[in-house]
Parts: C-alpha cells; sequence; structure tokens
C-alpha cells in the first residue's frame, strides 16, 4: 500500500468526525443571516453573533484543514503547503478556544445546559488555547515532537463537537432525551475520549531524531 493510500482512511475519518458540526455550523450561519425566528435556544446569537461567527469560521477551517496536516503522506509531499497551513490554523485554534471562552462567559445558558457543562467548557477551551500555544512555541524551537504531540491535542478537542454529536445522537436512540447532567456529562465524555485516543496515538509513535530536526517539516514558521 503507497503512502497516499494509507492517508486516505485517516482523512476520510477525520473529515467525516468534522462533517456533523460543519453541517449544523451552516444552518447555524444561515438562520442568523435570513433572520430565523428568535427562540430561547438561540436568542443569545442573534443578541451577539460575531462571537458565533468567529467560532465557526475558526472552527470549520480548523476541523477540515487541519485534518490534512495529521496525513503523513500529504504532509511529505506538501512541505511548504503543510506550513503556510500550520500558520493559519495555529491563529484558528486560537481564535476557536478564545471564542469559546467568551461565549461561555457571556452568553446566558440555553435551555439543558447547566454550570456542570459551563465548567467543562471553561476547561477544555482553555485546554485548547495552552495546547495550540505550546505547539507553536514547540515548533518556534524547532521541537518538532513536541509541537505534533500538542497540536495532535489541541486538534482532538476541537474535534470534541464531532464525537459529541456521535455520543448524543447515539444515547438519544438507545435511552432518549438527555438530561442537563447526563448531557453534560456525554460532551465531557467527547473531549476525554479524544484527548485519550490522542495521547495513545502520540505515545505508540516512536521518536524519530531525524524528522526531530528536520526544519523543511515545520507546520508553522515565523
Amino acid at each position: 500500500m503507497t503512502t497516499r493510500r494509507r492517508d486516505w482512511p485517516l482523512l476520510t475519518g477525520l473529515i467525516a468526525l468534522s462533517a456533523l458540526p460543519t453541517l449544523g455550523s451552516a444552518l447555524r450561519v444561515a438562520a442568523l443571516a435570513g433572520g430565523a425566528e428568535v427562540t430561547p435556544a438561540n436568542e443569545r446569537f442573534f443578541a451577539a453573533p460575531v462571537p458565533v461567527l468567529l467560532h465557526i469560521a475558526a472552527a470549520v477551517t480548523f476541523s477540515l484543514l487541519g485534518a490534512f496536516q495529521f496525513a503523513p503522506g500529504f504532509r511529505q509531499r506538501h512541505r511548504a503547503w503543510h506550513r503556510r497551513a500550520g500558520r493559519a490554523l495555529v491563529g484558528c485554534g486560537l481564535v476557536v478556544a478564545a471564542s469559546g471562552w467568551w461565549m461561555n462567559a457571556t452568553y446566558p445558558l440555553p435551555p439543558g445546559d447547566g454550570p456542570l457543562l459551563m465548567v467543562l467548557r471553561y476547561l477544555f477551551a482553555a485546554g485548547m488555547f495552552v495546547a495550540v500555544a505550546a505547539g507553536f512555541v514547540a515548533v518556534r524551537r524547532r521541537r518538532l515532537s513536541q509541537h505534533r504531540a500538542w497540536m495532535m491535542r489541541g486538534y482532538a478537542i476541537a474535534q470534541g463537537a464531532g464525537t459529541q454529536g456521535v455520543l448524543l445522537s447515539t444515547w438519544a436512540l438507545a435511552v432518549g432525551p438527555t438530561t442537563e447532567l447526563s448531557r453534560a456529562l456525554l460532551m465531557g465524555a467527547a473531549w476525554t475520549l479524544n484527548l485519550l485516543v490522542a495521547e495513545w496515538l502520540i505515545r505508540r509513535r516512536r521518536p524519530n531524531p531525524v524528522a526531530a530536526t528536520r526544519p523543511a517539516t515545520l507546520a508553522a514558521t515565523g
């Protein structure tokens, strides 16, 4: 199997995981642009649309474009693209985390959410910001293995929305509507599951001393 063929399962899986939140984001933007009916579930977005629009644009870009950063064959064949895209993705990742934190702090809680979910959103938004920032600092210092590890963690948190969609849909089919507590626990479990998978992938990857000092593979440079 060629490197190019080995990329496709990974790319397909990551893009598929992004599909549900991307569709939801598109519907959210359409509702805001089209003047949809204001309800208790969406009134916070109509009252202050800029943070959510920034969050959506950055999150969709980070999830979809970021998938190609983790495909080894694609990354090796398109190193210049990998560097240019990496710069944009660092910015997008920081915007996703910062806007998520801001919305959590300023928007009123919608029906079905509660204090536990608010705390979890604070924690994971902060975790994503730290991970992306640490990934940027690592690549600036030519510490590529650390860079990849931190960016994988940040990406795992960003992809939490996709995993949340899977878990919440499965729960709804198997059990029924979520309660405030079960919704918070399921969403927290999704972020945690993604991070556990990322950590497993990081630890099973053997260090490559040559790659660790090769500037050509940098994802973000100044």
